[in-house]
């Protein structure tokens, strides 16, 4: 294990190079469910060295959104599938940006339009810590699936909304999870 200062331009490149990332985060409640999410297609932006950003799209669940408002913690690791082996996690804490909201005007921009967007989670690193990663299996890509894309097109605006207050308004634990701006 290594620990570094901050997400390096050497990091920051091999960050972009990965077609997937894994986010972890947990409410406080002891006997409350760990949250583990993969997550695809072209979602994240390295802001600065301390910061990051991902568009977040409708999906089963909210459980980051809800885990995030109630205590922010959140984990975000990386795994190298080809070439030199790696794990990098970034440790921080997170915030959930909705349409409309003045941080989602400032990041959307920064992201591809892909249907189904719900928020983005912009979060502030305070650890970055690499290790081996030896392993981890080769894998190579085969191409994004475009099944949860072309469903939230189907869904349309009026539908995703109605979605989401059905399904994605609690955490599986019962906590709330922000819906629409302040």
């Amino acid at each position: 294990m290594k620990l570094h200062p901050e997400i390096s331009a050497e990091l920051a490149e091999w960050i972009r190079e990965q077609p997937l990332f894994f986010v972890a985060s947990a409410p406080l409640a002891a006997d409350g469910h760990v949250n583990l999410s993969p997550r695809g297609y072209d979602s994240l932006r390295i802001l600065d060295a301390h910061s990051v950003a991902w568009l977040d799209l409708t999906g089963s669940g909210n459980e980051t959104a809800a885990h995030l408002s109630e205590n922010g913690r959140v984990t975000l690791m990386f795994c190298a599938f080809q070439g030199d082996p790696q794990i990098l996690r970034l440790y921080g804490r997170g915030e959930v940006l909705l349409p409309g909201s003045t941080g989602w005007d400032a990041l959307e921009p920064l992201f591809p339009k892909l249907s189904g967007a719900r928020q983005i989670i912009r979060v502030q690193v305070d650890r970055v810590q690499t290790s081996c990663g030896f392993g981890i299996p080769f894998m190579s890509l085969q191409g994004e699936r475009e099944r949860l894309l072309n469903w939230a097109e189907k869904k349309g605006d009026a539908g995703l909304a109605e979605y989401r207050e059905r399904k994605n308004a609690h955490s599986i634990d019962g906590l709330p999870a922000p819906l629409k701006a302040k």
